[in-house]
């Protein structure tokens, strides 16, 4: 096999982990993002701890789906993160679920 193809399996593999996220991402109320991974969830508590001479942050998320390409379920019961590095939390607006026309009951 040469480099092409693999290249092509990783662009599947991208496009349609961007699918599944497109399609759970209204599930969720929160982002996070570390510097490994992207995460959704329902729950999450970020904590500072210090120690001696330094500090870290305790992430813990409940509900959560991670983006990992290679993971064959990307649906987890609880998360918890230890991390030296930046922990961007992002809540979502939460849209009005709309079901299209052909669906309704008032039609």
């Amino acid at each position: 096999m040469d480099d092409e193809v693999f290249d092509d399996y990783d662009r599947e593999l991208e496009l349609a982990l961007y699918r599944e996220y497109r399609d759970v991402v209204s599930q969720f109320q929160y982002v996070i993002e570390t510097e490994r991974r992207f995460y959704l969830a329902n729950e999450v508590n970020v904590v500072r701890r210090d120690t001696e001479h330094d500090f870290y942050f305790e992430i813990s998320m409940t509900d959560v789906w991670v983006w990992d390409i290679y993971r064959a379920d990307r649906f987890v019961k609880s998360v918890r993160v230890l991390t030296f590095k930046d922990v961007n939390v992002e809540e979502l607006s939460r849209r009005d679920f709309h079901l299209p026309e052909e669906l309704s009951l008032d039609s």
